[in-house]
């Protein structure tokens, strides 16, 4: 296993969190991010497994999911500043990046809004049989929407090659999982509809491959599959929510201490895969495409008032 690709992928998606955060902070971010710092061993491990014809569904914290699918950087920061070289012409904005060409069908702002867009894009590839599958990325607040139990009934009536990710951060927005589900949990629930499911460390890369690769090889020979990743989420809901009014200074500690970017590199040196000189080139190498990212992003016009709605309205088929 190439690990240090996985590596170098999940420090490109920190750095991007955090160059997301500073512009944010100066006012050249508009409306609010959610933001993927601490959740990035997830997204990257599962993704390793798909090709880039499948595709993903993802969420509001949606900026890791499209990286590790492959988007670009540049146009992904010029989409989340509102920049006509966007993805979505910048009319999308942080919560709703897409890249069709790499099979990111979109990041959504509704809690649980992945999961009927990636049961729909699951059929399609069954009805194809073109050997696609579909990843449904969703948060543990979305456990609790009636959408999950449908999607979950669907996908077993109808064997799709559908892959449920939860990416269980602990709080929703503001309060804790034990406060809030009943009934064991994601696993339980997809076990109770004939799905197979497992739980995983979501702050342990290896781990989150690891499974992420069986569940994926289940998916394809048309066995819907649901993996629980236990992580714990950095900072506030969104980047303007202070967090200390409902989390502990441990609590907050305890996340950082988890760092799964630090701890998949320490495992490397640790065991021999990698040097402390290469992970310092790599984040050096990470650091030059993120100035990079954001040069052409701030490079990148405003949109004009008068195209307010282009790209908005379907207009017919010029044929």
């Amino acid at each position: 296993m190439e690990y240090l690709q996985i590596y170098r992928k999940m420090l490109l998606i920190r750095r991007f969190e955090q160059r997301v955060a500073e512009l944010h902070r100066a006012g050249q971010v508009p409306g609010f991010t959610h933001l993927y710092w601490g959740q990035e061993a997830i997204a990257t491990g599962v993704c390793h497994w798909l090709t880039e014809d499948d595709y993903v569904v993802s969420t509001h914290r949606g900026h890791g999911h499209c990286l590790a699918k492959g988007a670009e950087a540049g146009r992904m920061l010029a989409e989340i500043m509102g920049r006509e070289d966007g993805y979505c012409r910048g009319r999308g904005g942080s919560m709703h990046v897409a890249d069709f060409s790499c099979g990111m069908l979109g990041a959504n702002g509704i809690v649980g809004g992945s999961l009927p867009i990636s049961t729909g894009a699951a059929l399609a590839c069954k009805l194809a049989g073109d050997g696609k599958i579909t990843v449904a990325f969703f948060g543990d607040g979305a456990v609790e929407e009636g959408v999950f139990h449908e999607t979950l009934n669907l996908a077993s009536l109808w064997s799709l090659p559908l892959l449920f990710v939860c990416e269980n951060n602990q709080w929703s927005i503001s309060v804790p999982v034990g406060r809030r589900q009943a009934g064991g949990g994601p696993v339980a629930l997809a076990e109770a509809h004939g799905i197979s499911a497992c739980e995983v460390d979501g702050n342990d890369a290896v781990a989150v491959v690891e499974a992420a690769g069986e569940m994926v090889k289940g998916v394809r020979q048309g066995k819907p599959g649901l993996l629980n990743c236990q992580t714990i989420r950095w900072g506030g809901h969104h980047s303007a929510q202070p967090t200390r009014a409902y989390r502990t200074e441990e609590d907050c500690a305890s996340a950082e201490a988890a760092c799964p970017v630090a701890r998949l590199g320490k495992r490397l040196v640790a065991e021999g895969e990698a040097t402390e000189e290469q992970l310092a080139a790599i984040e050096a190498e990470v650091d030059r495409a993120i100035d990079a990212a954001q040069r052409f992003a701030q490079s990148s016009p405003l949109p004009r008032a008068e195209t307010v709605t282009d790209y908005v309205y379907y207009e017919g088929r010029s044929d």
